[in-house]
């Protein structure tokens, strides 16, 4: 319109989501460079040599030659290593859910613990996850020893019979396991303890109101309200249990007569000590499919409570 000369030009009206995209598409780029750095670590340091294992384990001893699937058929030939698969999965199993349940025990009872004294034993009872495994498997190790065992010195006073934890192959996997356990409950006591104090209380209120005992609060409220921390941890203890190397490398090497290696360490005596590099990666490679099929329910079941809820 004119109007003494002066010429007023309508403005036009931008849509407001139009603007929200553009800045959301801003977000997403400014995020993407700001990751990009440890994208790039990720992919150097896990990517590639993940990369470089599959492409090792097709290669022959010399690494001159292509030969496939070879190394795969061999190994699953040898007696030793479906021993190997029996030993890693039932490790790997019985150490996770002993540290699950004593971990969810242990957050329990500091949950029902007053703040200054829940504190004291936070603090004490995290002191084996925070002592290097290596160093603290050496301590397991003399206590464990046949001529000078601390434990079989304490069975000794109480008229039990000495022990062979280190000879003998059972009692080899359960040592492991127990040195396993002490090192790796105190992960899953903080993290269920940090779990149930995010619990409402007005929901055990309600339950108490209603009549339901402790062991139906435990059931109906504190479970599921806990069922994706769970199992998220699960999943994460079973790939870090799965890849344990420095416990069976110190405490048994393996022993007694290859009966309690794992994947880990049975790659390293094959692939560095033994000086076959493509069948050592062929051993590490033995984890991904089992981890990846274990990884595929647990998230699938975390996403289908996470649309439940929504």
């Amino acid at each position: 319109m004119a109007d003494g000369g002066n010429v007023t030009i309508p403005r036009m009206e931008v849509p407001a989501g139009s603007s929200l995209k553009r800045f959301a598409r801003q977000r997403s780029t400014i995020a993407l460079l700001m990751t990009l750095p440890l994208i790039v670590v990720i992919g150097g340091l896990v990517i590639w040599p993940a990369a470089y294992a599959m492409h090792l384990a097709t290669l022959n001893r010399r690494m001159t030659t292509f030969i496939g699937l070879e190394n795969f058929a061999i190994l699953l030939e040898s007696d030793t290593f479906r021993m190997v698969i029996f030993q890693s999965v039932f490790f790997a199993v019985t150490a996770v859910i002993l540290k699950a349940s004593i971990g969810f025990w242990l957050a329990h009872m500091l949950h029902h613990i007053p703040a200054k004294g829940q504190r004291k034993w936070r603090g004490m009872l995290l002191v084996p996850w925070v002592i290097p495994p290596a160093l603290s498997t050496l301590g397991w190790w003399w206590m464990f020893d046949p001529s000078y065992s601390a434990v079989n010195w304490l069975l000794n006073v109480f008229a039990v019979p000495s022990v062979p934890w280190l000879g003998e192959p059972w009692w080899a996997r359960i040592s492991v396991i127990i040195v396993n356990v002490w090192y790796g409950a105190p992960f899953f006591m903080i993290m269920y303890l940090a779990a149930l104090k995010s619990v409402p209380e007005q929901l055990y209120e309600a339950a108490q109101i209603d009549g339901a005992s402790s062991w139906q609060r435990l059931r109906y409220v504190t479970l599921p309200m806990m069922a994706n921390i769970i199992s998220i941890t699960v999943l994460f203890s079973l790939i870090v249990t799965f890849a344990n190397y420095d416990i069976v490398r110190v405490l048994t090497n393996g022993g007694p007569r290859d009966l309690t290696h794992v994947f880990a360490s049975y790659a390293f005596q094959v692939g560095i000590l033994a000086g076959n590099i493509p069948r050592g990666a062929a051993v590490s490679l033995f984890m991904f499919p089992i981890l990846a099929f274990i990884a595929f329910f647990v998230l699938r079941g975390v996403n289908r409570r996470n649309r439940e809820e929504a």
